[in-house]
């Protein structure tokens, strides 16, 4: 029975191990070259009241290169629409996949 244990003890953590590694590399984020992506509107709301700073974005890429959808990570909420449909309008390298992209976008007034 000493001797099934170890034996035992490494399938188990062999089988564990092995999924864990897989959903790693089925999560590879920002691996895809953006093609085009225009730039957001500067909301007139965000320019009367002085607002400026970063919008991270989410997107979800087809295998096409175009987006699927979009889910807003962080950012003011003022400037989060205007990147988001930015980010719509975006297009990405054809993969045999699709992928998720973060893309970040900086609002700065003029």
């Amino acid at each position: 029975m000493r001797r099934f244990f170890p034996i035992a003890l490494f399938a188990v953590l062999a089988a564990l191990a092995v999924p864990r590694a897989l959903a790693q590399q089925d999560h590879a984020e920002g691996t895809r070259k953006v093609v085009s992506k225009p730039e957001p509107a500067y909301p007139s709301l965000a320019r009367r009241m002085g607002i400026s700073g970063t919008v991270r974005i989410e997107a979800v890429v087809a295998p096409n290169g175009s987006v699927k959808s979009t889910s807003i990570i962080g950012g003011h909420p003022v400037l989060a629409q205007s990147a988001q449909d930015a980010v719509r309008k975006c297009k990405w390298e054809p993969a045999s996949h699709e992928t998720k992209e973060i893309v970040i976008l900086n609002f700065h007034p003029n």
